[in-house]
Order: C-alpha cells, then structure tokens, then sequence
C-alpha cells in the first residue's frame, strides 16, 4: 500500500497549496541526523505554553535524515482532546522558494478524542497508530524529497490515493490550529529560527478535489463553516460532497 513517505507532495514556487509537481521514490541516500533535538527545549517550552503540560515524548530509536519525535499533550477537563506535536521537523530547513526565506522550519500536529487509544500495545493496530505515522511521515517527506511543506499543502495517500487505515480520508491538508491562540502558530527560537506549527485536516477524496480545483482559502472556509478544525473526527460531514 501506498503512504505518505511516497505520496505526491505538492511544491510552489510562490505560494504555498499551489500544485507545482510531483515526486515518486526518493534517490536521496539515507543519513544520519546531524542537529538532533537541537530546538526540541524551545519547541517543549513553546508548546506547554501554548497548549498544555507534555505527558510523554515518543522517542524515535531509528532516525533518517532528522531524528523525529512525537510529543503527547494529554486530555484535560479544559481541553478534552489529546494533542499531537512533533519536535525534530524543525532541526533542519526546508528548501522554499528564495522569497520565502522565513519559512523553511515547520513543525506539525494534530488533535485526537479523549478516547482514542495512545498506548504501545494500542500501536499495534494501524487503526490507532495512523496518525503518528502521519506526523512523521509528512514530516520527513520534506526533507527526503528536498522539498517543502506550507499552508495549504495537501499530501494523498499514494497515486491513486487510498483510505487512510480503517477511515475514509485519503489524505491531509496543512494549515494553522485555528482552535489554538494565534500566538502559537510561530516559534522566534533564541538562534533566530522561525518554525511554524501547522496541523494536518485529514480530507475526504471530494475535498482533495476541490481545494486543487478551488485553492486552500476556498475549501478552508468550507471547513470553517461546519466546524471542522485540527480535531480528529472519523465520522465528521464532507464539507464539498452534498
């Protein structure tokens, strides 16, 4: 099956969500990181400060390229929804347009019910796991295609997309946790490196569609209007399809 590792990632040479082309399998030798956890301090302090206390770090054991873990926000009465953010996304830049300079490092997350399982035995499944495999997947996609990710950028499920695990999403789109306060879309760390925390939407195929016929802005505001956010929701409307 194909996943987001070699998944189409969209590029633009201007404006990020703007299909510019695509990459089958990376020719890029595997290596080894080489600014491991270097923002991870700043990113933990970021996001405690922004969201919540950090409950546990998944660690990756076997890294390529960056060395890429998972942090796990859990529920709280406040806030009845995990939060997931990677740290490690950000350790090295991306390769944007000369004009977007500012916007190389990124990091990424997203939100799942009080109920969904986070456990290593929960793991096991892939109807639990999709979602941290997503996070590191798009994550490390930038870097081992020499690409970059943005607002607005969708990554499918394989070409032909497929559904993503046991839902019926077959892919995601990039874009800021409107739930979340403004304040936490942009990290200054204390070397001068700018990351932007993007979440990822899972979409539906009829989504997809529409936001590459129609643009990011359009099907964002079709999102906005049934309340679809950065929550994890396997049973939420198509917002496109009638």
């Amino acid at each position: 099956k194909s996943t987001a590792g070699n998944a189409i990632a969209e590029t633009a040479k201007k404006r990020p969500g703007t299909p510019n082309k695509s990459q089958g399998a990376s020719n890029k030798p595997v290596t080894t990181p080489e600014h491991s956890t270097e923002n991870l301090e700043e990113i933990q302090a970021h996001v405690e400060k922004h969201i919540g206390e950090i409950d546990t770090v998944f660690h990756e054991l076997v890294s390529d390229f960056i060395h890429l873990d998972v942090l796990f926000i859990k529920a709280t009465a406040e806030r009845p929804y995990h939060v997931l953010v990677t740290s490690g996304v950000s350790d090295e830049p991306m390769k944007v347009p000369e004009d977007m300079a500012d916007q190389d490092r990124v990091e990424l997350l997203l939100a799942l019910p009080k109920e969904w399982p986070l456990t290593d035995e929960s793991f096991s499944s892939e109807n639990n796991y999709w979602p941290v495999r997503w996070l590191k997947q798009v994550g490390r996609l930038p870097h081992t295609y020499d690409t970059w990710l943005g607002w607005g950028h969708t990554i499918p499920n394989g070409d032909p997309a497929e559904p993503i695990a046991n839902t019926k999403f077959v892919g995601v789109m990039l874009s800021p946790a409107y739930a979340l306060a403004p304040e936490f879309f942009q990290l200054k760390t204390k070397k001068g490196k700018n990351i932007r925390f993007y979440a990822l939407i899972p979409l539906y195929q009829e989504e997809m569609d529409f936001k590459l016929q129609s643009g990011a802005d359009a099907l964002e505001k079709k999102l906005n209007k049934q309340n679809v956010g950065f929550l994890v929701d396997l049973n939420r409307p198509n917002v496109v399809k009638k």
